[in-house]
């Protein structure tokens, strides 16, 4: 292990810094992807409180932030569609900020029922 993190040290220490952010990027990229990493124990969201005003796009981030541990790409097609009722059909924020809510917090119950 230690010679693996050396590797990696001298690698990094030879990027540029949009280089190594990318690298830091497919590392998270792989560690989300990993069976071990799915093993370990499922952190608590993250308390982040619900500002009282708050766009739709905030409260994606917001969430975002709060579920760490969710994989997004099982989310987004859920929460496209209610975003799309914000943006395309006027239905107001906050009920849609609710309903996002819901969304992360029910992702959030399924994973902990699979582990």
């Amino acid at each position: 292990m230690a010679s693996v993190k050396n590797s990696l040290l001298e690698i990094l220490a030879q990027l540029s810094r949009d280089e190594q952010a990318a690298l830091l990027d497919y590392a998270e990229f792989m560690l989300s992807r990993s069976e071990h990493a799915k093993t370990l124990s499922i952190r608590e969201p993250v308390d982040i409180p619900r500002p009282e005003q708050e766009t739709v796009l905030a409260a994606m981030r917001r969430l975002s932030d709060t579920y760490p541990m969710l994989n997004k790409d099982k989310i987004l097609h859920e929460a496209a569609g209610l975003m799309s009722a914000h943006v395309m059909q006027g239905r107001e924020a906050h009920m849609v900020i609710d309903d996002l809510q819901v969304l992360f917090h029910r992702h959030y119950e399924i994973l902990i029922e699979q582990k």
